[in-house]
C-alpha cells in the first residue's frame, strides 16, 4: 500500500489494512463533539485520523495541566528569544566603531551579513523541525551562535567580521522558529497566552545588547577614524566577547536543566503513538499529575499514516525538494489555511520592513536626535538604548494580559490595538525637539510596538497544523529577514536623519492593523492544533 498521502487528502476507513480496526463513526461522532468546536483547526478536515489523535494529545495535556516542567520550558525557550534579539542588535550597535577602524565601503554590510545569517537559519532550522525533530535545534543551535558571537570580537578585518556575524545568526536564526514551536507544543490550552509574555525575552535580550555597549563603548572606543587602531577600539570586541559569554552559558543551562524529549504532537505526526504517550505519561507521573492517555486509545483511532515511510519501512529524514513541497503544501490544505497562510506570511513582511528601520538603526537616530538637542555623549546615547529596551520588555506582558482578556478581542484585537497606537507614537515622533521629549516617545515606540510583535510571535505557531508548523514558522521569519535585508539596502542609500523613515514605518503598521482584522483564525479559547 501507498503511504504517501497528500496533505489535502481526507483519511477514511478504507484505507486501513483488513487486520486494522477501522475507524468506529460512533468515535468520530464524539471526537467531533469534544474536539471539533474547541480545536483551532478541528472544522478544516484535513486527515480525520490525525485531527483525532490530536485531539486526544490536547485533552492529555490539559489533563496534566501547567507544571513546573512548563516553567522550565518558558526559561529555556524564552534564551532563544533573547538572544535572537541580542545578536540581531549588536551589529548595529558596534557598527559605527568597527567601521571607524575598518573603514569600509559598504556601510551597512554588517546589517545584510546578520540578516543572511538569520535568514539562513530559519530556513533550515524551520525545515529541519518538521523533518528531523525540534530537540536537535533546541540542544545544538544557541552553541552554535556562542561560538562565533566570540570569534566575531576578535575579527581582524570588515570581510571576517561580516562572516563570523552571519555565522553567530544562523545560530540564533532558528530560536524563534522552534521556541515558540516547543512551547506551544506542550502547553495546555488555557495557558496559551503564555505564548505571547514570552516574547518579553526578547526586549531582555536588547536590554543586554544595550547595557553591554553602555559599559564598553563610552569607555574603550576611539573618537576619530584617523588615529582609530585596535590598541585603542578595543569597546566593540568586548561587547562580542561579553555577548557570546551570555549565548554560551545560555546553551550551557538548555542541556543541563532539561533533557528536551520531542514533542508528544511531533511524534504524532511522525506516527510514533507510544513514545508520545511514553512523554506524557512520564511528565504526569513526575509532577504527580493524572493522565488517561493510552496508546489503546491512540490505536482507536485507526492507522496513521505518513509520508515518511518507503517500501522498506525504513524512515526518511532528510530535506529533500519532495519533503520540503510536502510541508508547505499542507500550510494550503484548505482555502481557509491557505488565506490564513498567506496573511500570517504577509504581515511577518510588513513588520520585516517596518522593525529594522526604526530599531536596527534607532542608534542612528538617537544620536542626530541628540545632537540636535545638545546630547553629544556617547554615555548618554547608550543609557538612553538601554532604558528604551526596558520599556520593550512590558510590552510583551501587557499583551500577554490582553490576549487572556475578551474585552480585547483576543490576539487579532491585540494586534490591532498594538499596531495602531504604535503608528500614533511614530507620527507623533517627528515633532521630537528636546532630550526628554526623545526619550519619552522613543521608550513609549518600543513599548508599543512590541504589544504588537510580541502577538504575532505568539499567533504564527497556534494558526499553524502541528504537522507544518516548523516550516510554516521559518518561512514566516524568512520573509522577515529578506525584509530585513532590504531596509539594509534602503537606509543605506537614504537619509536616516530625516523623519522619511518614520512615516513609512507609520504607514506600514496601518496596514498591519487592516491585515490583523481580516485574519481568519482567532486563537482565544480555542486549542492548537
Amino acid at each position: 500500500m501507498d503511504v504517501e498521502q497528500s496533505a489535502g487528502t481526507l483519511a477514511s476507513p478504507d484505507i486501513a489494512d483488513k487486520d486494522k480496526k477501522p475507524i468506529d463513526p460512533s468515535l468520530d461522532e464524539e471526537r467531533s463533539i469534544e474536539h471539533g468546536e474547541n480545536d483551532l483547526l478541528g472544522g478544516e478536515n484535513v486527515d480525520a485520523v490525525l485531527a483525532a489523535k490530536m485531539g486526544l494529545v490536547n485533552d492529555a495535556i490539559d489533563e496534566i495541566g501547567f507544571t513546573p516542567h512548563h516553567w522550565k520550558l518558558f526559561c529555556l525557550n524564552g534564551f532563544g528569544y533573547a538572544v535572537d534579539s541580542l545578536i540581531l542588535l549588536i551589529q548595529s550597535i558596534i557598527s559605527t566603531q568597527a567601521r571607524k577602524e575598518f573603514r569600509p565601503s559598504y556601510a551597512t554590510g554588517l546589517t545584510i551579513a546578520v540578516y543572511v545569517g538569520m535568514l539562513i537559519g530559519a530556513i533550515f532550522w524551520g525545515f529541519s523541525a518538521d523533518v528531523i525533530g525540534r530537540r536537535f535545534a533546541f540542544n545544538v543551535s544557541l552553541f552554535v551562535s556562542a561560538v562565533f558571537t566570540v570569534v566575531a570580537g576578535a575579527a581582524p578585518s570588515w570581510i571576517t567580521l561580516g562572516l563570523f556575524v552571519c555565522l553567530s545568526a544562523f545560530g540564533a536564526g532558528g530560536n524563534l522558529v522552534l521556541d515558540t514551536t516547543v512551547f506551544l507544543e506542550y502547553l495546555p490550552s488555557q495557558n496559551q497566552w503564555l505564548l505571547t509574555l514570552m516574547a518579553a525575552w526578547w526586549g531582555l535580550g536588547q536590554l543586554i545588547a544595550g547595557l553591554f555597549a553602555w559599559a564598553f563603548l563610552p569607555n574603550f572606543s576611539c573618537d576619530d577614524a584617523a588615529t582609530c587602531t585596535r590598541a585603542n577600539n578595543q569597546g566593540w570586541r568586548y561587547v562580542w566577547y561579553a555577548s557570546g559569554a551570555f549565548v554560551f552559558v545560555l546553551s550551557i543551562l538548555r542541556i543541563t536543566i532539561i533533557r528536551l524529549q520531542e514533542t508528544p504532537k511531533f511524534l504524532i505526526a511522525e506516527g510514533k503513538d507510544a513514545d508520545a504517550v511514553r512523554v506524557l505519561q512520564s511528565i504526569a507521573s513526575r509532577y504527580n499529575r493524572p493522565c488517561s492517555l493510552t496508546l489503546e486509545r491512540l490505536e482507536t483511532c485507526g492507522p496513521s499514516r505518513t509520508h515518511k515511510t518507503d517500501a522498506a519501512g525504513l524512515t526518511q529524514r532528510l530535506i529533500s525538494p519532495k519533503e520540503v513541497g510536502f510541508h508547505l503544501k499542507g500550510l494550503y490544505a484548505t482555502r481557509k489555511m491557505g488565506l490564513s497562510t498567506s496573511l500570517v506570511w504577509f504581515s511577518w513582511l510588513l513588520i520585516g520592513l517596518a522593525y529594522p528601520l526604526y530599531n536596527v538603526f534607532l542608534p542612528t537616530y538617537l544620536e542626530s536626535r541628540g545632537a540636535k538637542v545638545g546630547e553629544s555623549s556617547q554615555y548618554i546615547t547608550w543609557r538612553d538604548y538601554a532604558i528604551n529596551n526596558t520599556c520593550s520588555i512590558f510590552g510583551p506582558i501587557l499583551a500577554g494580559l490582553m490576549c487572556r482578556s475578551r474585552w480585547f478581542w483576543g490576539r487579532r484585537g491585540t494586534m490591532i490595538i498594538g499596531a495602531l497606537v504604535t503608528m500614533v507614537f511614530f507620527f507623533c515622533y517627528t515633532q521630537v525637539r528636546t532630550a526628554s521629549q526623545n526619550l519619552g516617545f522613543t521608550a513609549a515606540i518600543s513599548f508599543c510596538l512590541n504589544i504588537y510583535y510580541g502577538t504575532l510571535y505568539a499567533y504564527t505557531p497556534e494558526v499553524f497544523p502541528s504537522s507544518h508548523r516548523g516550516t510554516g514558522n521559518g518561512v514566516a521569519i524568512g520573509l522577515n529577514r529578506i525584509m530585513g535585508i532590504i531596509s539594509a539596502v534602503v537606509a543605506d542609500a537614504a537619509n536616516t536623519n530625516t523623519p522619511v523613515p518614520i512615516y513609512i514605518c507609520a504607514a506600514l503598521y496601518i496596514v498591519m492593523a487592516v491585515v490583523s482584522a481580516v485574519l481568519p483564525f482567532e486563537p482565544y479559547g480555542r486549542r492548537s492544533s
